[in-house]
């Protein structure tokens, strides 16, 4: 079976109509349908009568995308992200490494006041760093 990005699909595998995948994930069909349109999840195929089936790991998706959006990440930069090109990650990983350094450094330098403002940064990107590492290395892109 051929998806409708020309994806080979095993016959097998087992595809959820959108009220599953919403009822799984523990989201609204309206989200799913929302995080369609943004390109977060797409269906992996269409019925003969147009509905739209969707993998059982676009829950796994689903909750990636929770959880960096309570972190204060735009749903139009996660769609990016799972779109963009791979990138080069010891330049990123050596960039974070430059940033957290002069994080420290502002910190050791700051006021007692900015002391607190510095501390939610840290916790921020503590989180981020957090759920990067949870992130399952065959998580469909």
């Amino acid at each position: 079976m051929v998806s409708g990005d020309g994806e080979v699909i095993a016959v097998t595998e087992a595809l959820l109509k959108i009220g599953e995948l919403a009822a799984r994930a523990g989201v609204s069909i309206r989200t799913v349908d929302y995080y369609t349109t943004l390109g977060l999840i797409s269906p992996a195929q269409r019925t003969a009568s147009n509905y739209r089936l969707y993998r059982a790991d676009d829950v796994d998706r689903i909750h990636l995308v929770q959880r960096l959006e309570v972190h204060g990440l735009p749903l139009e930069d996660i769609a990016r992200a799972f779109t963009a090109a791979p990138a080069d990650t010891a330049a990123v990983l050596g960039q974070i490494d430059t940033d957290l350094r002069t994080l420290q450094e502002a910190a050791d330098a700051a006021s007692p006041a900015m002391h607190g403002l510095l501390s939610v940064i840290a916790n921020r990107v503590h989180s981020l760093i957090t759920i990067a590492l949870q992130l399952p290395p065959d998580l469909p892109m």
